[in-house]
């Protein structure tokens, strides 16, 4: 059973804002347990803006630096970047975290983005969704643009790249229209990880052709089942392998919280795994770390597995399909 942790770094007024030695400390922690992943976000739902100083792309640079196997996942708005600036960036992540990174697209809406990038009378939520998917499948073509041995280097011959092996996006669609390639190499797990959450039931079939990981609100194992069963369906439909999908159920990493109903939550879910939401206080860093973790390994969860990137240790491989 995969174990994911999530971790809003936002904060209001009044509440505490984590440094980087304290999230950095928590994160090792969960690493040394054998945590699967980390993902970080920065924004609060509310649109209250955050009085924390990270960004969560640029937290996780800092965090590939001190840490070794602990997969490194950030979320990003679609509405916050461009597709070809978001793929570059991930990608260059990737390469310094040696394969540990992924994106969480969240299909939700947040309603201080549009009015901070030009958009002040925001986006009707079925634009945004369509949108959203228009912007996940360039960020797709893009790390797939260049094969793993494409770039060749070679001064003697002045051969920068192997031309049959550099594949430009040419997109052109509703909303975005991008050439490619990125001026980044591939990732040295083929591609992050695609990681998508907040889904409406109408985004199932995307989610089931595109993400590597879904993350479900719905914690209810009834629910839950539904719709893993579903998305596994779908993926199958669509060609795709259903065991290179994985669902996760959230659940809040409460203090009477223990590993026994956690592990009966993620089974009778049929889930793949469980992502436990983490408050930003030091107290329940502290919490989590000293009393929740132990639990959790007694009850199966963080194994460590073998693998030398983030894709190998969850037993996804590399697909290379845009």
């Amino acid at each position: 059973m995969h174990l994911a942790i999530s971790l809003n770094i936002a904060a209001t007024n009044g509440q505490d804002v984590l440094g980087f030695g304290q999230i950095s400390a928590f994160v090792r922690s969960a690493e040394a347990a054998g945590v699967d992943i980390v993902i970080i976000s920065d924004s609060l739902a509310s649109g209250e803006p955050s009085t924390s100083p990270f960004e969560a792309t640029t937290l996780i640079a800092a965090l590939a630096t001190v840490t070794d196997r602990i997969g490194l996942v950030a979320s990003a708005s679609t509405l916050a970047h461009q597709p070809y600036n978001l793929a570059r960036r991930f990608a260059s992540l990737d390469i310094i975290s040696h394969g540990r990174i992924g994106w969480n697209a969240t299909m939700t809406q947040n309603p201080r983005d549009a009015a901070n990038f030009s958009r002040p009378e925001g986006l009707s939520n079925d634009d945004f969704r369509r949108r959203a998917r228009e912007f996940i499948n360039i960020v797709r073509l893009l790390w797939s643009g260049w094969e793993h041995d494409a770039l060749l280097f070679d001064k003697a011959s002045g051969r920068f790249h192997d031309p049959d092996k550099m594949h430009l996006a040419n997109f052109t669609g509703e909303f975005f229209s991008v050439r490619g390639p990125l001026n980044v190499a591939r990732s040295p797990q083929d591609r992050p990880l695609l990681v998508m959450s907040g889904l409406a039931e109408t985004e199932l079939d995307f989610a089931s052709r595109r993400a590597d990981f879904v993350l479900l609100d719905n914690s209810e194992p009834p629910g839950a089942r539904a719709a893993r069963d579903e998305i596994k369906r779908r993926a199958h439909e669509a060609g795709r392998d259903p065991m290179t999908i994985k669902v996760l159920t959230v659940a809040d990493a409460r203090p009477e919280r223990y590993g026994g109903s956690l592990e009966d939550l993620c089974l009778s879910s049929g889930c793949d795994g469980i992502v436990l939401a983490v408050e930003s206080r030091a107290a329940a860093l502290e919490d989590f770390v000293e009393r929740l973790l132990p639990e959790l390994k007694r009850h199966g969860f963080a194994e460590t597995q073998p693998g030398k990137t983030l894709r190998d240790r969850l037993g996804l491989g590399e697909d290379g399909k845009p």
